[in-house]
């Protein structure tokens, strides 16, 4: 329920941190989050919010490392339990 301003840095530490000891390079990160940056400008709208900005983020991990998909779903997605997890597992593979 409250405003911040779009900050790039954090989105890149919140990626960052999905995807530490993954196969990811810093490149492919300030890539995805250009990408994210350029989408919400297409937008065309002043505000936006945080869950389609996350949501831009999960597609974009989607891609790039599964594994780093499912970590940054645990936190995004307050996935609390182990059947809530395998639940977004099995998403993952059937898409």
């Amino acid at each position: 329920g409250t405003r911040e301003e779009f900050d790039r840095d954090k989105l890149i530490e919140g990626i960052r941190v999905a995807c530490t000891k993954r196969p990811v390079s810093a490149a492919a990160i300030d890539h995805m989050v250009g990408e994210i940056e350029n989408n919400l400008q297409k937008l065309g709208r002043e505000e936006v919010s945080s869950r389609v900005i996350g949501d831009m983020v999960m597609a974009g991990l989607k891609e790039v490392d599964q594994i780093a998909y499912v970590r940054f779903a645990i936190v995004y997605l307050h996935l609390t339990d182990l059947r809530s997890i395998r639940d977004e597992i099995n998403h993952l593979l059937e898409s």
